[in-house]
């Protein structure tokens, strides 16, 4: 059976002068929501010729510690101040502690073991450092853990980053310019902003923190695969969606999520509709909304969500769902997740993974097949075990421009019955 054997790990720190430098980061609502949730694992994959993988190790390092100048929060630990009311308050030290990276091999597992199953293989698990950690937990541990695995003919590259300090748009942010400094860059192309501008009074003071009881009990048993819809298909679904809906405000990706949405729902209860509910949630970033500076490092998105029966959902066609969803999108204004976040300051609460909720996360926007760290771009990419349920939908662009990859994150059932689904089927590519 193939494993994975790590070789080494050790703390990268940042090597020289930050031109900018930072010690202490407030953190936001938007940050501090997410303490209980796992960090951001997201990982790519590379074909790469054994020869390259020898003097790839130490490139990746050094690189890394290059890039974190530009990127001091990813280099320190969360901090933690207790009250006498019994509140706590966290902040982020950019006390340069280091990021972790770790060295693994898998002796027996080739790229195409990676990129070609149907179904996602259990081992990619393992290339993924930091599993099974609360973000709470980056008072002690490392902010941003990196993991290369050399694989036969490949190499994967994971990172797992504290969600109460990124979001996708910041993690891949940070990717995107280490592929920059791999491959030569003398600096990066976009520079991060770390200043919070949105008006909203702290530090706050939160009540304490409990482990969530889903940790300490067995985790559901779930399957996992990657559907691709073409550019193509998504036009057919944006057009059928309308149609229905009678307008043509429904967007491809609206669409595509009431495709998703309808699909795991009518598979589900396949013989009792009546009376369930169906609720889906999607993420919606608040950046351009607010509006925050190109740049803004840290959390800007929001959940937002809705509800209808599931007899309402499957029976109504895919542009009354998509029409929930633009209507939901359309509610998130500017004054709107102000007003969330002020809300939020008077009565904290947090974000907890669970349920049976359709969620939309990650986006097809996300420059993921841009990072090049100097042996060609990715094949594949993938995310780690941190955040699955039932449900739970993972978006990233297709390799060819335009398309959708959606990653499935299903009980077992439910994924062979979306697999043997007509209508399902007919939307998506192999």
């Amino acid at each position: 059976m193939a494993k994975v054997e790590v070789i080494s790990s050790c703390i990268i720190r940042i090597a020289g002068s930050n031109a900018n430098p930072i010690s202490r980061l407030d953190l936001t609502p938007w940050d501090l929501q997410l303490l209980p949730l796992d960090p951001i694992q997201k990982g790519l994959l590379f074909h790469i010729s054994p020869q390259s993988q020898q003097t790839l190790i130490d490139h990746l390092k050094s690189s890394l510690s290059r890039t974190l100048e530009f990127f001091p929060p990813l280099a320190g630990r969360l901090a933690s101040t207790a009250h006498d009311d019994g509140t706590i308050s966290f902040f982020l030290n950019c006390n340069n502690a280091g990021a972790e990276f770790v060295h693994a091999v898998a002796v027996e597992t080739s790229v195409s073991d990676i990129s070609e199953p149907k179904r996602i293989p259990k081992i990619l698990a393992s290339f993924f450092p930091q599993n099974s950690l609360p973000n709470w937990d980056g008072v002690s541990k490392p902010l941003l853990a990196v993991q290369v695995t050399e694989l036969v003919d490949g190499v994967f590259i994971a990172c797992t980053a504290n969600h109460v300090v990124v979001d996708g748009i910041s993690f891949w942010h940070f990717v995107n310019s280490w592929s920059e400094i791999s491959r030569g860059f003398a600096t990066i192309s976009k520079t991060p902003v770390f200043k919070r501008d949105v008006d909203v009074k702290r530090p706050f003071r939160l009540p304490r923190l409990e482990q969530d009881p889903s940790r300490c009990s067995a985790p559901p048993l779930l399957l996992e695969r990657v559907f691709h819809f073409s550019k193509q298909t998504l036009s057919k679904l944006k057009a059928r969606a309308n149609s229905e809906a009678a307008t043509d405000k429904i967007s491809s990706l609206q669409a595509l999520s009431a495709h998703l949405w309808r699909s795991v729902w009518r598979c589900r209860f396949l013989d009792d509709q009546r009376c369930q509910e169906a609720p889906f949630v999607m993420l919606v970033g608040g950046r351009a909304r607010i509006p925050l500076p190109e740049g803004y490092f840290g959390n800007a998105v929001m959940g937002a969500k809705t509800t209808v029966s599931a007899a309402e959902l499957v029976h109504e066609g895919i542009g009354h769902a998509a029409m929930k969803i633009n209507e939901m999108v359309a509610q998130q204004t500017r004054e709107a997740i102000i007003k969330q976040m002020e809300d939020w300051a008077v009565n904290p609460t947090f974000l907890r993974k669970g349920g049976l909720a359709v969620v939309i996360t990650s986006s097809p926007r996300h420059n993921v097949y841009g990072n090049d760290f100097g042996w060609g771009k990715p094949l594949a990419v993938r995310s780690g075990p941190g955040q699955k349920s039932d449900g739970k939908m993972t978006l990233f662009p297709a390799a060819e421009t335009g398309g959708i990859d959606v990653e499935v994150c299903l009980a077992p059932e439910t994924l062979r019955a979306i697999e043997g689904d007509a209508e399902f089927i007919e939307a998506f590519t192999v």
